[in-house]
């Protein structure tokens, strides 16, 4: 029987039927899509089922869009609200994202921005319950936030973000990709003055050199050729609250120009307008480079580096905290089986051996993505040696002889490969010799030799 694939639920508020039906056409085949006319129907929808996003408009009969924004936040809900509004009121749009909206869509709706726009709130939420699951499982000395360690390198994170979310002052954090940056500025941003204002991000990375202007600053209709409609920029939509550039480094010389203009003007442009925008941001800035390096090789503004860089902030790779592997390691354990209805208690004691022996270039999110996939492949209760990665069990820091490792590395590639076989076969013996090209007398003696037993769910032994 085929599972049956789960659906996020939205929930469409608009009293146009047409628009309705546009929506369900644009959204059905990755969503739960509901819908009514009605803002008091919607209301009693929301407290009785699991809604995950909800597209309301602002202009309707009875009980208006502003209303029912502020009665569903009132609930309490894990809830994220797009706002749909045609273009007079986009005004109202922006009032609404500091009542607690998400984002809000112009009428007509890009389908694109709109599936982008909730494939990001949904995967908002999935972080807000990471979070939550990391609150209730892990004591106040291990976490600062959704931070995870207890190394005293980590404490002295802790106690920075402590000092720097108090004030209002420009903030630069450096570390290697994986180390946590935006959960340090998230952080920062949560503790300070301004956590009931927009945290606005910009992966500076990740938007082509191209865009990133209309990105940052946004432009009015007509300004380009696919500027059909009015579209504001990160900088206007985190107006009172705090901006966050990561991996800023990626920006060429011109917009480096701008973006200092920016800060200290303390107002922008939007591309096709010359009107101007006072802002009140507070500016967090991410690298995983040396800025200072690059300001001597010409490849980063000295000017901007000295306005990002007021308090500089150090994140530690996690081969400079190992200390705070095995906590890590358990606490993603949990998180994923719990997530993927797995019963896998705990790593092998010589499992967790050779992942504080490993080097982490990859830092925390590398440790994350190996044991989310450690949990969804796992059979056992205790996750073994024999499961990791062959980078894993081969690392250098180990000083193992060539010779006994490249026998290791034979032999866990052969015990994955012949157990995929078996299993992809249901463990007919001889259906799988017959794939592995080998006699099936050689496949007994294999399974016999590697340990290999097929997976049983009510008599697991421990490794």
């Amino acid at each position: 029987m085929t599972e049956e694939k789960f659906l996020p639920t939205v929930l469409v508020i608009d009293d146009n039927q047409s628009v309705i039906e546009s929506f369900k056409v644009a959204l059905e085949d990755n969503y739960n899509v509901l819908a009514t006319n009605s803002g008091e129907i919607a209301l009693d929808k929301i407290k009785k089922e699991d809604i995950n996003v909800v597209l309301l408009d602002i202009l309707m009969p009875e009980m208006d869009g502003m209303d029912v924004l502020r009665k569903i936040k009132e609930l309490g809900k894990n809830i994220d609200i797009i706002m749909v509004t045609a273009i007079k009121t986009v005004k109202t749009a922006i009032e609404a994202m500091k009542l607690g909206a998400y984002d809000y869509i112009t009428k007509p709706f890009d389908v694109d921005e709109l599936l982008e726009s909730i494939r990001k709130a949904i995967e908002r939420q999935g972080l807000l319950r990471e979070v939550e699951y990391l609150k209730s499982e892990l004591s106040p000395p291990f976490m600062f936030d959704d931070i995870v360690g207890s190394d005293e390198n980590m404490k002295k994170v802790y106690d920075m973000i402590t000092d720097v979310a108090k004030g209002d002052t420009t903030v630069l954090i450096n570390g290697e990709s994986g180390t946590g940056k935006e959960l340090v500025a998230r952080s920062i941003h949560f503790h300070s003055p301004r956590k009931d204002r927009p945290f606005v991000t910009v992966d500076c990375a990740s938007i082509p050199e191209n865009l990133l202007e209309s990105e940052l600053f946004g432009h009015e209709r007509g300004a380009f050729t696919d500027a059909t409609t009015q579209k504001l920029g990160r900088f206007e939509l985190a107006n009172t609250g705090t901006l966050f550039l990561d991996e800023i480094s990626n920006m060429d010389m011109a917009m480096q120009g701008k973006i200092l203009r920016a800060i200290q003007e303390r107002e922008i442009q939007r591309l096709g307008s010359q009107k101007t925008i006072k802002i009140d941001i507070r500016i967090i800035s991410a690298t995983n480079i040396d800025l200072k390096k690059a300001v001597k090789e010409n490849a980063f503004r000295e000017d901007l580096y000295y306005r990002l860089n007021v308090i500089p902030l150090s994140l530690p790779p996690l081969r400079e905290r190992k200390s705070d592997i095995p906590m890590l390691a358990n606490y993603f354990l949990q998180m994923y089986s719990k997530m993927f209805n797995k019963d896998i208690q705990d790593i092998s004691k010589q499992a967790m051996n050779y992942l504080i022996d490993y080097n982490w270039p990859g830092n925390v999110r590398e440790l994350q993505n190996i044991t989310e996939r450690l949990v969804t492949l796992g059979k056992e209760k205790i996750i073994s040696h024999k499961r990791l990665p062959l980078d894993i069990l081969i690392s250098e820091e180990k000083g193992i002889k060539p010779k006994k490792l490249f026998k290791g590395a034979v032999h866990q590639f052969e015990t994955q490969y012949i157990l995929g076989v078996l299993e992809k076969t249901n463990w007919n013996q001889t259906n799988a010799a017959k794939l592995l090209n080998i006699h099936r007398n050689t496949l007994i003696w294999k399974i016999n030799l590697l340990g290999l037993r097929k997976f049983q769910p009510k008599h697991q032994n421990k490794t």
